[in-house]
């Protein structure tokens, strides 16, 4: 479950670089960046649901005091 959490949050850290470059790159007018920002919005919901899943199948646990 950690290993899976942490491929996910590699891949949207990397979708939102590389929306930043196209963004500076097209200056704006290319579709590059907003594809690349949906996936990253797509892969959050992901990882938000994968960890709310996981709480409520007990296979992740909060780690708070």
């Amino acid at each position: 479950m950690r290993i899976f959490v942490a491929l996910l949050l590699v891949l949207i850290l990397f979708n939102l670089l590389s929306g930043l470059v196209y963004l500076v790159r097209d200056r704006g007018h290319g579709e590059r960046a907003v594809k690349a920002l949906t996936w990253r919005i797509g892969l959050s919901t992901a990882l938000f649901l994968l960890l709310m899943a996981g709480h409520y199948l007990g296979l992740s646990r909060p780690a708070g005091l």
